[in-house]
């Protein structure tokens, strides 16, 4: 059954596709209160945690290029919750820093994961099975 394989309903990536569009669906309304995109929003849970970091290094935890990162980090650069400075000692580097207002939106987002995660009718043991096999298959890629 060669046909079989080109079937949308045999294929892994699909299921996950739509997954991913449908739970970003259900953040957009959390995230708009705080003017925040989805990926604005991954980039703002990066510099909650490491506060100062290059361009890169966020770029290798969201599986991001600069090509996408740059118009991002300058938005939310204009909304005051981040700064850009190239590094005094490699110029190619770009080290992002948090803001006050930054790490204030935190306050703000820190229901999100909780009212996402509320969503769903999985059980904790659930949960972590899924997260561990998705980032399997992410660290496999």
């Amino acid at each position: 059954m060669k046909d079989d394989a080109l079937k949308l309903q045999n294929q892994l990536c699909f299921p996950l596709y739509a997954l991913s569009k449908e739970i970003i669906k259900k953040y957009t309304p959390l995230l708009d209160e705080l003017h925040l995109t989805y990926t604005q929003y991954l980039v703002m849970m990066v510099m909650w945690e490491k506060q100062t970091i290059n361009v890169k290094a966020i770029g290798d935890k969201l599986y991001l290029d600069s090509g996408t990162l740059t118009p991002l980090l300058k938005k939310l650069e204009v909304q005051r919750l981040i700064t850009r400075q190239r590094d005094t000692s490699d110029e190619r580097s770009v080290i992002i820093q948090i803001t006050e207002s930054g790490l204030a939106l935190k306050e703000k987002a820190s229901d999100i994961p909780a009212k996402i995660g509320s969503m769903f009718n999985l059980n904790e043991e659930e949960l972590i099975q899924l997260y561990t096999i998705i980032h399997k298959l992410l660290k496999q890629l």
